[in-house]
């Protein structure tokens, strides 16, 4: 689980900004909240941030989708690590931009931590925190390194850490070295934490053509009781050369794809399979099947599906998959509710609510223009946030939960499109007339 990220000198976050899933006292939704015995803790599981355009909503979304990239890709040498300091003060472009995360993993909480220029790590800092203490299991400072005293005695971390370079992180060169100590926390970003930006297609589509996988039938049924005309999903075989790709890619495709592997793409908005048998390339299309008066399944390409229905079937899968039971999945999306109708919005977030207990361990976090999901009876104060920039270009975050007068049972709608808790363009035109209506509505 994440309960915390805090990033410095990112894009237009010039100071400390820190954003907080650990559970604040309030009561409202408190039978969803996960409990972490260990630590006397609650973590949310879910978490919407608002924003003008412009606020800072998707950078925040861009430093994770950095750091994500950073531990587990890594770098090349000599490459230039691409951080995006804030350009609109001339000497912070010369600091490095740093990172920290508080992680949950397997009930034991981490600190991890980098600071970072173009051409080197200045610094990085792993911290093992238990309920009374906290082990500093390395901390690495420019050329040097320190460990624990149970670890110090290891050679081989040692070694491992002089072939790290400049350019890169010491966990990513540790874990590539096979080093198991540390291997927990890059497996938390290669594999639990998921990223969905808006043009994003999610990624295992071959579950939904297989009609032996769980999830292809779980799909048909949602997809139906969501009114977007899909009675259900399947896959259609189509010759190689009516691919739409470069003659070069497909003759690299061709050249590389043997009977064990196989290639998955995202083409022109299909979705397709490419694998070889018996020497020759069989694709298969994911297709979406609708129902005519007569009951006749009558087959649609994706391409041909609307804005929202492709977009469904992009974001169900991940809310099916932190849905299911013992999940440990972090899925952050960015504009949720790009091409989604809001009550269709609002269904997914409740279908994943319904999965959350004391128990759970998944979290669901999302960018949102949405205002109708600010809503006391869906979402707790503290899982709802608001970037704002200020006039000289800097973003900040703030919790709802930071504003006292806001009540459990008030509507913060009107408050917040009132401008009273930031968060709202600044229009040059004047909003006084709409200001005055909202005020009205309150009479």
């Amino acid at each position: 689980m994440l309960i915390s990220f805090t990033i410095e000198n990112w894009m237009s976050f010039r100071n400390p900004a820190k954003f907080s899933m650990i559970a604040s006292r309030e009561r409202q939704h408190n039978e969803r909240v996960p409990k972490i015995a260990k630590y006397s803790a609650r973590i949310l599981p879910i978490a919407a941030i608002y924003g003008g355009n412009a606020s800072g909503k998707t950078n925040l979304f861009k430093a994770l989708n950095f750091a994500q990239r950073l531990v587990v890709r890594g770098t090349q040498p000599k490459e230039i690590i691409p951080i995006e300091s804030f350009c609109l003060d001339s000497e912070r472009t010369s600091y490095p931009s740093s990172f920290s995360f508080e992680l949950l993993i397997d009930e034991t909480i981490y600190e991890f931590s980098f600071s970072v220029t173009k051409s080197k790590v200045i610094e990085e800092k792993l911290v093992e925190i238990s309920s009374t203490t906290e082990k500093v299991l390395y901390h690495r400072q420019n050329e040097e390194i320190n460990f624990d005293v149970s670890l110090d005695k290891d050679k081989y971390l040692h070694f491992a850490f002089k072939g790290t370079r400049d350019n890169q992180l010491f966990l990513t060169n540790s874990v590539s070295q096979k080093v198991k100590t540390f291997a927990p926390i890059y497996e938390w970003f290669d594999d639990s934490l998921e990223l969905i930006a808006p043009d994003s297609r999610f990624a295992p589509f071959e579950r939904f053509i297989d009609d032996k996988d769980p999830l292809h039938h779980k799909m048909g049924e949602m997809l139906a009781q969501f009114d977007t005309g899909i009675t259900q999903l399947g896959s259609e075989d189509i010759p190689f050369n009516r691919l739409d790709l470069p003659d070069g890619v497909k003759a690299e495709i061709s050249q590389h794809i043997t009977e064990d592997s196989g290639v998955k793409l995202a083409n022109n908005d299909d979705r397709v399979i490419i694998e070889r048998k018996d020497e020759n390339l069989i694709v298969k299309k994911l297709v979406t099947y609708h129902s005519k008066r007569d009951g006749e399944n009558v087959k649609f390409d994706i391409k041909n599906e609307s804005d929202g229905s492709r977009r469904v079937i992009d974001l169900l899968p991940a809310f099916l998959s932190i849905s299911a039971a013992k999940s440990k999945k972090v899925y952050i999306v960015d504009e949720l509710d790009r091409n989604l109708h809001t009550l269709l919005t609002r269904k997914l977030i409740e279908l994943y609510l319904q999965s959350c207990s004391e128990t759970s361990r998944a979290q669901m976090l999302f960018t949102t223009h949405d205002v109708l999901l600010m809503d006391q009876s869906l979402l707790r104060r503290d899982e709802m946030w608001v970037t704002e920039r200020n006039r000289y270009g800097e973003s900040g975050l703030i919790s709802f939960n930071e504003y006292k007068d806001i009540r459990y049972d008030k509507d913060i709608r009107k408050s917040y499109l009132l401008g009273r808790m930031g968060g709202i363009p600044r229009l040059r035109t004047d909003i006084s007339l709409m200001k005055n209506n909202i005020a009205e509505e309150n009479l």
